[in-house]
């Protein structure tokens, strides 16, 4: 298959481009370092960084002897997006191309501007790109669980039947997002689904729920090909920061009363959610969603199995309760379906006792240059 990657550079972006080169798929990855550029200006820099793509496609040549082409641009860029889409002809567009960190969108009005334009601009010009250039192509983009926000009512996956005064009509299910960031995720569906029944493109919209982990197929090969492991309060995920600040000896730092409830997922498990979302296309005219995550987890429980694998390792682990800096429901309802990839074939790999010993085994090498502001919260919703 032809492939083109947007965000090729990211925590997804480049472990999705090594599964696909190194199973034989022609892969071209885009990418204009955003997220770098970001983690720079915020203090926010990974703990993990891994070399820049132009070094990575060349430690992955030598290491799989498969190929991965880089092109350096924009997605917001409308010229660039058509050329790239004319030049690589791909069937398939697996779009990662967003700012995809919540706390920075929510930071002032110069963020949220930068969020708004680059994430709606890059999915708008790569719906026209494909329009004009390549309208069998099949859009694989990533969206979120975050889009539902935490309704009273169970979280179908992706559209909704609706009775009304003795009459019925399917629905994308509404949204109601707790972030800037996940208001633009919001609005790239609706994006879509317009131009899925305009112009009868081929979409499948992934709603993912927060990823841990660091460790693919591939990846594990070499260091060199590890993903960028941030841990900080803009780009790290929970998980992902509350292993480095029970590693560094810092208090597990658990947003209020600990109840927020989401659908967590391993980075292994988005690998093969891809995989088969590629190899299950949306039909010409059909905008497919799936929502694609493992297991329903609250902070507390995510912080109570952290701390078992941490002290497992002798680390005596701490947990603590702070003041939610952000606005969110802290205890509520959240029962949501995604039956859709496993029924496909997916086998979840769960949180357990293992995977988190391996990923504290790894950030142990790292200990000394884990900084304790950063796993502390810089971004208030309302200041």
């Amino acid at each position: 298959m032809n492939i083109l990657i947007l965000g090729g550079d990211g925590y997804l972006g480049w472990p999705m481009a090594m599964h696909f080169a190194a199973r034989g798929h022609d892969v071209t990855v885009v990418d204009n370092y955003l997220r770098r550029k970001i983690a720079t200006a915020t203090d926010s820099e990974a703990l993990i960084q891994g070399p820049v793509l132009e070094e990575r496609v060349d430690i992955f040549q030598a290491i799989f002897n498969k190929k991965i082409a880089y092109r350096a641009g924009d997605c917001a860029d409308m010229s660039f997006m058509n050329q790239v889409v004319q030049e690589t002809s791909p069937e398939t567009i697996i779009h990662f191309a967003e700012q995809a960190s919540a706390p920075y969108s929510m930071m002032g009005q110069d963020q949220a501007t930068q969020t708004l334009q680059n994430n709606l601009g890059a999915t708008f010009n790569l719906i026209w790109a494909v329009i004009n250039h390549a309208p069998k192509a099949h859009i694989v983009k990533l969206g979120t669980m975050g889009e539902y926000g935490t309704p009273n009512i169970d979280i179908e996956e992706g559209w909704i039947d609706i009775k009304h005064n003795g009459r019925e009509q399917e629905f994308l299910y509404p949204r109601q997002a707790s972030s800037l960031y996940h208001t633009t995720k919001v609005l790239d569906t609706d994006l879509l689904w317009f131009y899925v029944r305009m112009y009868g493109l081929c979409v499948t919209d992934l709603m993912q729920g927060p990823v841990y982990g660091i460790f693919t197929d591939e990846s594990i090969t070499d260091k060199r090909l590890l993903p960028n492991f941030h841990y900080d309060d803009i780009f790290g995920t929970v998980v992902n920061r509350f292993i480095c600040q029970a590693v560094a000896g810092i208090p597990m730092t658990v947003y209020g009363k600990g109840g927020q409830t989401r659908g967590y997922i391993n980075i292994k498990d988005t690998m093969t959610c891809i995989d088969i979302a590629t190899h299950n296309p949306a039909r010409e005219g059909e905008l497919c969603i799936f929502n694609q995550f493992t297991q329903q987890l609250s902070v507390n429980e995510i912080a109570n199995k952290v701390k078992e694998a941490a002290d497992f390792h002798g680390l005596d682990a701490e947990i603590v309760s702070i003041t939610n800096p952000r606005i969110e429901m802290e205890d509520h309802y959240y029962n949501a379906k995604h039956s859709g990839l496993t029924n496909l074939g997916l086998k979840p790999t769960l949180m357990t006792h293992d995977i988190l010993g391996n990923l504290i085994d790894l950030v142990m090498n790292y200990r000394d240059s884990i900084q304790k502001q950063k796993t502390m919260p810089r971004v208030h919703w309302n200041k």
